[in-house]
């Protein structure tokens, strides 16, 4: 779809602008052994995901053998702990470093798709000379991060590498299921052992800022009381929280007006801001130049684009309380906005059910989406009683 293939132009440029700080030259982009390959089998029994090895292996490992493509799994650091498919493309991969024990993180690499997945937490693809590292250029992978859906941690990351078919929709598609096996197992087994695994929580189980369906942000986190932020202030902090590689004074004033807003304003209110996340927030600090949050901030809406990703529509749905911030008309929220909305939508046209369809409008301000209308009256039986409704709604629009 054209707007997730927009946004993921925008990952991969953020995830280049932290390359260029953390590595400088693309020349520096080169993996290291972190972890001694006589040592990799030891090391990778100890980790959570050595016990989903058997899993991986029959969904995608034995699958690949013949596809000219590999797979391999990592760790939440991005090291590989083990890598499999094609023998061909193995060898080819292996002579660039793409082998057990080896760091793939973006600190090390720069721009590829196991480590921008879990700096970003969602599926990345990246082809060609996207990638940071120029040894990489040959080739193309996509990769989505694997959680622990009781606590939202990330456990590691599933990669495809090899040529164009490995950012290919069915690439994408075999991983997320992959991963989704994995998540559910892993909910599974906290079942087994006795532990109470909630698929929503009355206490966030780490900071999160509320934007969706609300004129004004809440900021919850495990350690202090809700906070229920200035106009002003929420959408500084949700621009911050999505643009976690920082924004200059001159791009923050920019988003926040059409016609920009006085430097000394923008700084007054970010004093103002520092004051506040002190408060409700003390292991978040708000940087200057540029401006960013010093650890990544989670949000509804970010989670519902998480969801997307991982091909959980029904649970975006759920997540999904209304518009971001929708008396807002700061453009960089009123963009948030959008794309928040249209990337949900288009993936409900494409994927979802009748049932998923007359959810998305009851959500407030979806009453009169005709396309999701017209939708639905190609996938209702023709005897169903909302067919009937939905054709006087089309004829008043």
């Amino acid at each position: 779809m054209s707007l997730q293939l927009s946004y993921m132009g925008e990952v991969i440029a953020a995830s280049r602008d932290r390359s260029v700080r953390a590595l400088g030259s693309p020349d520096n982009a080169v993996p290291r052994a972190a972890i001694a390959l006589d040592d990799v089998r030891e090391w990778r029994g100890e980790t959570p995901l050595a016990r989903y090895l058997p899993m991986v292996t029959e969904l995608l490992g034995e699958p690949l053998r013949e596809s000219g493509l590999v797979v391999a799994l990592g760790d939440a650091a991005g090291r590989l702990l083990w890598v499999d498919g094609d023998p061909r493309m193995r060898g080819a991969v292996a002579d660039m470093g793409f082998v057990p024990g080896a760091d793939w993180s973006e600190d090390t690499v720069g721009t590829s798709a196991p480590g921008t997945a879990l700096i970003a937490n969602r599926a990345v693809l990246v082809a060609g000379d996207e990638h940071f590292a120029p040894t990489v250029h040959p080739f193309s992978c996509t990769a989505v991060p694997v959680h622990n859906l009781a606590t939202g941690e990330v456990l590691g990351v599933l990669d495809i590498t090899g040529g164009a078919a490995a950012v290919s929709s069915a690439s994408l598609a075999m991983l997320r299921a992959t991963a989704r096996a994995i998540e559910t197992e892993e909910q599974l087994r906290h079942f087994r052992t006795g532990m109470r695994v909630a698929p929503t929580q009355t206490a966030p189980s780490r900071p999160c800022l509320r934007l969706l369906g609300r004129d004004v942000a809440r900021l919850e986190s495990p350690e202090t009381a809700p906070v229920e932020l200035s106009r002003r202030h929420s959408e500084l902090l949700a621009l911050l929280a999505a643009h976690p590689e920082g924004l200059r004074s001159g791009q923050l004033a920019d988003l926040m007006h059409e016609q920009g807003i006085p430097a000394v304003t923008l700084r007054a209110e970010l004093v103002r801001l520092r004051q506040v996340l002190g408060t409700a927030l003390p292991g978040v600090q708000l940087e200057s130049r540029p401006y960013r949050l010093s650890v990544p901030l989670a949000t509804d809406a970010g989670q519902v684009l998480d969801a997307v990703d991982r091909g959980a529509h029904r649970q975006a749905l759920r997540d999904y309380r209304g518009a971001v911030l929708p008396t807002s008309d700061a453009p960089g929220i009123v963009a948030l906005r959008e794309r928040t909305r249209a990337i949900l939508r288009e993936a409900l046209l494409e994927f979802a059910s009748a049932d998923a369809l007359l959810a998305w409008l009851e959500v407030p301000g979806n009453e009169d989406d005709a396309d999701v209308q017209l939708e639905l009256l190609r996938l209702l039986p023709p005897r169903s009683p909302k067919r009937a409704a939905l054709v006087a709604q089309l004829g008043t629009l």
